[in-house]
């Protein structure tokens, strides 16, 4: 009985140091393949939290947990799940690349379509001005600003050129966003002084 005893006491402490052999044997691919997830990640995370940030921190939260199973020595934790981990964060490069893309020709678009139109409206304006301005105008100009229309007129215009110098330095989204400006400002000097604005151009 005693004999079966200590050779079952045996067993059991054999089966021990199998288990913690193999778990130690399972910690270096472990540790690797963390070190691996927060290199891929730590190379896109920039373009990532501008384009895909709810991507980023999905891997983020992945890699929070597998670094959790690591601390807690469950290596073939990290080791089942990490490769799916890996595979994300290697995503992520590709995923930010498309949506900057994609965000870069919706500017692009808009900057067609405000280059287009602002320069119209602007010179429509100033031909109103220009008209108002004269002596032979005054009954068409009782009642507006002149002067406030001009130093409107000429902040838009100051604003347009900002708008264009954004674009030339490949700034899309201050140009764009600039341009909208000039365009509310121009929309609002035009009704202000009965101007009819060019219609937008067709789009071909």
């Amino acid at each position: 009985m005693q004999l079966v005893q200590r050779t079952s006491h045996y067993a059991l402490i054999c089966m021990a140091a199998m288990i913690l052999a193999a778990c130690a044997g399972q910690k270096d691919p472990a540790q690797k393949l963390i070190g691996e997830i927060e290199a891929t990640v730590n190379a896109a995370s920039s373009e990532a939290a501008k384009y895909v940030p709810d991507q980023l921190a999905d891997v983020q939260s992945n890699l929070d947990a597998l670094e959790a199973s690591f601390d807690k020595q469950d290596y073939a934790a990290v080791v089942t799940g990490g490769p799916a981990v890996l595979s994300a964060a290697q995503g992520l490069a590709t995923a930010a690349a498309a949506k900057k893309d994609e965000i870069l020709k919706t500017l692009n678009d808009e900057w067609t379509g405000l280059a287009a139109a602002v320069p119209g409206d602007v010179a429509a304006v100033q031909s109103r001005v220009d008209l108002l301005s004269k002596k032979s105008s005054k009954k068409l100009a009782a009642g507006i600003d002149l002067d406030a229309a001009k130093a409107g007129l000429s902040a838009a215009a100051s604003l347009w050129s900002k708008a264009q110098a954004a674009f030339a330095a490949g700034n899309l989204q201050e140009a764009v966003s600039t341009a909208k400006d000039v365009k509310a400002k121009v929309e609002a000097l035009a009704a202000t002084l009965k101007v009819e604005l060019p219609p937008p151009a067709a789009s071909t």
